[in-house]
């Protein structure tokens, strides 16, 4: 069964690069390629795509804003933000819009699908170099005792390494346990968390408060 993949960019160029890409590959669908977030607003909904790949960059409405908005109305739906902006602020904003990824756009094609593949599967795709500027820029306590004092020492660990972007087999290798049993535990943090995001679960772990870069 393919992965159905729903794209925002309002670069022609690049929204038909992608959709050729995404289009081409074995397991993957492109079952929208969206100008605005205006039109992601109309068309993405009903189509209920298993992930979207969003740009923050659109004409009018924000890529942040427009990420808010179909959280709202899919919130079981994945978000990759795919962008040239590095900033830490706008990185601390997608996630808390929602955004379960964070891609730069000069990535290679094969990690655009890769990170697709990897949010369909619950994981929370981003550059390396962007989950160390996640984890350092942000100040405050880890999490209030509020946040966290209904996790198990399991759950706490493994919410350690989700807010330094590893990936759920990274996770599954460093505590010994089954990619399965990642998710698990995942689906359990959230709950407990009131999150519904590995980006919010990420925002939660690391405060709320951004520092410049």
């Amino acid at each position: 069964m393919s992965t159905t993949v729903g794209i925002v960019e309002d670069d022609l160029v690049l929204r038909s690069t992608l959709a050729k890409l995404i289009g081409g590959t074995p397991g993957f669908q492109c079952v929208a390629a969206c100008a605005s977030g205006e039109e992601a607003l109309k068309v993405l909904p009903p189509l209920k795509p298993a992930v979207i790949v969003m740009d923050l960059n659109l004409p009018q409405m924000t890529g942040i804003e427009c990420t808010r908005r179909i959280s709202a109305l899919l919130p079981a739906t994945p978000i990759i933000i795919l962008t040239v902006y590095e900033d830490g602020e706008l990185i601390f904003r997608a996630l808390q819009a929602g955004a379960s990824g964070y891609l730069i756009k000069r990535s290679k094609p094969d990690e655009v699908l890769n990170a697709i593949k990897e949010a369909a599967e619950g994981g929370a795709p981003m550059s390396s170099h962007i989950a160390r500027r996640v984890v350092f820029s942000f100040r405050g306590p880890a999490a209030s005792a509020a946040d966290t004092s209904a996790l198990t020492d399991r759950e706490s660990q493994l919410l350690g390494y989700l807010s330094q972007g590893f990936a759920n087999k990274e996770i599954a290798d460093k505590l010994n346990i089954s990619v399965p049993t990642v998710r698990t535990h995942l689906r359990h943090i959230y709950e407990k968390l009131h999150v519904r995001s590995r980006g919010e679960a990420i925002v939660k772990a690391i405060g709320t408060s951004p520092r410049g870069l």
